[in-house]
């Protein structure tokens, strides 16, 4: 997909974050994904600590986004990047994490500036598909012939429930078919493709979390 499609579909992506969540939301993102990269839940104490805010604001930014996973001590557990079982798994310094999408799996080690190794059942056939990832790109592919599905929510309420619960692995564009027939909505992308967009939203959300930087979603 050429750069400006990648752009105009991240910006999609992106905009229920930046207009309901706001820049105090993505300010934490960062910091959050961090903590939770570590292999525990993140107390708003921890967040704030992190990202120079105060545990208020932090409670406040993450109140914006019903999708944020809390444990019962009123930690975050769940951020994108997530200490509970799904499909997405991320092996991330010897330390097993999941992930709510495929597309996550694909922008958080840029995020958090690590390798990865990824493993997650192609939708179409339950296949596993195999990714090994560093910030810079894509290393390994298996099967080379996987692709992407990234849906763009449009609005925060359901951010999860219709762009997570949609971008989803598949181990050839064949295998993708059918369930597109089911989301004609839906944008399939080659693993390179997907990471490229991936390293668009990740470097928009850097961007904005950076004191004294402007923020450019756009940028490669």
């Amino acid at each position: 997909m050429k750069t400006n499609d990648l752009q105009e579909l991240a910006a999609r992506i992106t905009a229920p974050m930046r207009i309901t969540g706001g820049r105090a939301f993505l300010e934490i993102v960062p910091p959050t994904v961090d903590l939770l990269a570590r292999g525990k839940p993140a107390s708003p104490e921890e967040i704030a600590a992190a990202s120079g805010k105060s545990p208020e604001e932090v409670k406040t930014a993450l109140d914006r986004f019903p999708s944020a996973e809390w444990d019962e001590q009123g930690r975050v557990v769940g951020l994108g990047l997530t200490l509970r079982l799904t499909p997405h798994r991320l092996e991330l310094e010897g330390r097993t994490l999941f992930a709510w999408c495929a597309l996550d799996t694909l922008l958080f080690p840029i995020v958090l500036g690590r390798p990865a190794s990824i493993e997650s059942p192609c939708r179409g056939t339950g296949e596993p598909v195999h990714i090994e990832v560093t910030p810079a790109g894509i290393e390994a592919v298996d099967p080379p012939s996987a692709v992407v599905s990234i849906v763009a929510a449009r609005d925060l309420a359901n951010f999860r429930s219709v762009g997570c619960h949609n971008a989803h692995f598949f181990s050839t564009p064949e295998a993708s078919s059918r369930w597109l027939e089911r989301h004609p909505e839906a944008t399939i992308l080659p693993v390179e493709d997907a990471f490229r967009l991936g390293r668009l939203i990740a470097e928009g959300v850097l961007d904005i979390s950076r004191p004294g930087e402007p923020a450019d979603a756009g940028r490669e």
